[in-house]
């Protein structure tokens, strides 16, 4: 969830399911397994961290040990000290197929990655962070027994995170689409110009402005690019979306917290030197002027698994390190 991080680092239409939803979804998951006759794990690390290498060697012996299969893509099988009886796959269209959990292993970018392996498949993601600061994770590096044993005995919830869908639009014809799990954000491609955009809000005009940009984020990507924007920290179970200007040269260029049914809408003016869409920060498009960015919520969310029963107030407090001495709570 920041730019910096996911959720940012999943949530995405932003949002944590209830307890029947996480009830259904974890059964879900668990069926696909069945339907296969073995439990797979799907694992995805970042195989240019050493640290994530080592980890990836521990969680893999921990999951064959139990009688649990995993599966890896080929190309990173080479950097990964495997054992011939982990799975490889080719493609990675269809790697999380069957699998019951997809474990990732890395920071913020190996996190949003493997959010694109969730999406794609419906298979619950749990993420072990290596990185800095990571919304996305539910464990840090000194878990990875707990997250092994937690996986054996399938002690952990499954939550749907709310991402946006991201449509493109030149000349009235849809020039590209796209999704996002932290947020859609029209940014500036010359550094030393500004862009010059319009905002809307359910196909009226908020607000036109010159700047470096404007995030479109979901609740999950409220500590991410969006909270470096100036925009506010949004709980997960919110369900909305977040529109904020990204460094407005305006009187007038507030974020602003919509409906999670809206539609929002960036116009890059004619007169204005192009720009570039970026979703999540991993996937770009070049905008000319004239391009109309549309975001929605997501037909499609993001399943996180949950190890902890933490509230959210808890993580943002650990993740950002916010100074809390003197707290006494409310009088019992």
């Amino acid at each position: 969830m920041t730019s910096s991080e996911t959720s940012g680092a999943a949530g995405t239409a932003g949002t944590a399911g209830t307890a029947d939803a996480r009830t259904a979804a974890s059964a879900h998951g668990t069926g696909q397994a069945a339907a296969t006759g073995q439990r797979t794990v799907f694992l995805l690390a970042h195989t240019g961290r050493p640290a994530a290498v080592r980890s990836a060697e521990l969680v893999v012996q921990g999951l064959l040990r139990s009688g649990i299969g995993v599966r890896v893509l080929a190309e990173e099988a080479a950097d990964l000290p495997l054992p011939a009886s982990v799975e490889r796959v080719e493609s990675e269209q269809c790697a999380a197929e069957g699998c019951e959990l997809i474990v990732v292993l890395g920071g913020d970018g190996t996190l949003l990655r493997g959010a694109d392996f969730a999406r794609t498949s419906g298979v619950p993601m749990l993420g072990v962070n290596l990185g800095r600061v990571g919304f996305l994770a539910e464990a840090e590096r000194d878990d990875l027994d707990k997250v092994v044993d937690r996986v054996v005995t399938r002690s952990y919830e499954v939550e749907e995170r709310m991402t946006l869908d991201v449509l493109v639009r030149n000349n009235g014809s849809i020039a590209h689409t796209d999704w996002a799990l932290n947020e859609a954000s029209v940014e500036k491609a010359a550094r030393e110009r500004m862009l010059e955009v319009v905002t809307e809000v359910d196909g009226r005009p908020v607000s036109r402005f010159g700047g470096d940009g404007v995030v479109c984020a979901t609740p999950t990507g409220s500590t991410a690019y969006a909270f470096s924007a100036g925009g506010p920290v949004v709980w997960p179970e919110v369900e909305a979306l977040l529109m904020v200007p990204i460094s407005a040269h305006a009187l007038f260029a507030k974020p602003l917290v919509t409906s999670p049914d809206s539609v929002l809408a960036v116009e890059v003016q004619p007169k204005t030197p192009h720009g570039v869409l970026w979703c999540d920060g991993r996937r770009s498009v070049e905008l000319p002027a004239g391009a109309r960015v549309e975001v929605r919520r997501g037909a499609v969310p993001v399943r996180l698994a949950r190890l902890h029963h933490a509230s959210f107030t808890d993580r943002l407090v650990a993740k950002f390190a916010l100074p809390v001495a003197g707290w006494r709570g409310a009088p019992q």
